[in-house]
């Protein structure tokens, strides 16, 4: 049975319990939904409230649109360890899920340095804080009109 997940297709009959194979090759089973913008904005200020809750630190909210066609906004935050990082990766997967209904493709979590969790329609980057200072990832995608800071307290 194929399963439709943001840009991919999932083929669970082929799965192991708890992992995820990915392949842009297969067709999705059923298309996309439509989503208004304000549904995606919503989606992305919840996994932000998740974030917040689970106490992110340095939380930065991008507004992609225009910029990328990879999605319509990116959520930056840091953990405190690998540990946490891979604790709020969790949360904000199964939020996701919740959510949306599918599940987000998650990249990262063997090292948890940096975890990408991508819903198709958000993006968010977990990162420990030396890893997100490396790859300073704002300075890339942020501009002064689409980007700010979120105090996680």
């Amino acid at each position: 049975m194929l399963v439709a997940a943001g840009r991919a297709c999932y083929d669970s009959a082929s799965l192991e319990e708890g992992t995820v194979a990915l392949s842009s090759a297969k067709n999705r089973v059923e298309p996309p939904r439509n989503v208004s913008l304000a549904d995606i904005k919503l989606l992305a200020e919840a996994l932000s409230k998740v974030l917040e809750d689970d106490k992110a630190e340095d939380l930065a909210f991008i507004d992609l649109q225009g910029k990328s066609s990879l999605a319509d906004f990116m959520i930056i935050a840091s953990g405190r360890s690998g540990r946490h990082v891979a604790a709020l990766a969790d949360h904000v997967a199964a939020e996701a899920k919740r959510l949306t209904g599918r599940p987000a493709s998650v990249e990262g979590m063997a090292n948890a340095d940096w975890v990408l969790i991508d819903t198709g329609d958000v993006i968010v980057h977990l990162f420990r804080p030396e890893v997100r200072e490396f790859y300073n990832l704002e300075k890339i995608w942020a501009s002064d009109r689409s980007s700010h800071r979120m105090d996680a307290t």
